[in-house]
């Protein structure tokens, strides 16, 4: 694995086990060059409650692996998410920088009524 790859991990590690003791629902990002994947998983960590992606076929029509594809992620996540009677989860970023695709996907699902 390449160092980077290492770096990222340890980062996402180590914020894993600070939301872990918080007990919430966690909203988990992964992101590729040319799609974005979100998932809300349960406070145990044991079953994915809702899931979104820029393959989904809302995103996939026009689908350019921009923020703008990110931010339909997110509006589609927190809408799933409201569906269940969620409401309050915790970011996980996986250990991507706050910036770009990740930033306009955390946004886009804050309006959508996530609270994070």
């Amino acid at each position: 694995m390449s160092k980077k790859k290492v770096s990222r991990l340890r980062r996402a590690k180590r914020t894993r086990l600070h939301i872990r003791e918080m007990e919430v629902p966690r909203l988990c990002v992964f992101r590729t060059p040319r799609h974005i994947y979100a998932q809300i998983i349960s406070a145990a960590g044991d079953t994915v409650q809702a899931s979104a992606s820029s393959l989904d076929a809302a995103v996939r029509a026009d689908n350019k692996g921009n923020s703008e594809d990110a931010a339909k992620v997110g509006k589609l996540i927190a809408e799933k998410a409201s569906a269940l009677g969620l409401e309050k989860v915790a970011f996980d970023r996986s250990g991507y920088q706050y910036h770009g695709r990740i930033k306009a996907l955390a946004d886009a699902a804050r309006e959508g009524g996530l609270q994070f």
